[in-house]
């Protein structure tokens, strides 16, 4: 079985959050997502585990970090070309979500960021795959 990674994050408003990545074209799978918790699938391998800020606290004894002040992570998602790039960082700013830095273009490597309703920072980068490789 392949590994998989389970990213929990705190959300102020599940219905919110889940509707912006919903607008991004990720779904969430029922059989995890509950009033408190939402499993937003990213791939067949990759998970956001969307949590209100009381659920999320159950499984820590640590402050919950105010992503608006702060930033704990840097999620960062590939994407098989530039326009994938572009149409899922427009996506993100069409559906409520804020830029989070300025655009990466190295020729051989692209990327972008956004900021989803909760602050928690997203890049989406593409790779030329020779480049990937080490064949550049």
């Amino acid at each position: 079985m392949a590994q998989m990674i389970f990213v929990n994050l705190p959300v102020k408003n599940l219905e919110t959050t889940v509707g912006f990545f919903g607008n991004l074209g990720y779904t969430t799978n029922p059989a995890f997502t509950d009033d408190k918790t939402a499993c937003l699938v990213i791939s067949d391998t990759i998970f956001a585990m969307l949590m209100t800020e009381e659920r999320f606290k159950e499984f820590t004894k640590k402050d919950v970090v105010d992503a608006s002040t702060a930033t704990e992570v840097i999620l960062a998602l590939s994407a098989d070309s530039r326009e994938k790039v572009d149409e899922l960082a427009d996506a993100a700013l069409a559906s409520g979500g804020s830029p989070a830095g300025e655009t990466q273009d190295l020729g051989f490597m692209y990327g972008r960021s956004f900021q989803d309703p909760d602050h928690h920072i997203w890049e989406v980068v593409w790779m030329d795959p020779a480049a990937a490789e080490g064949q550049a």
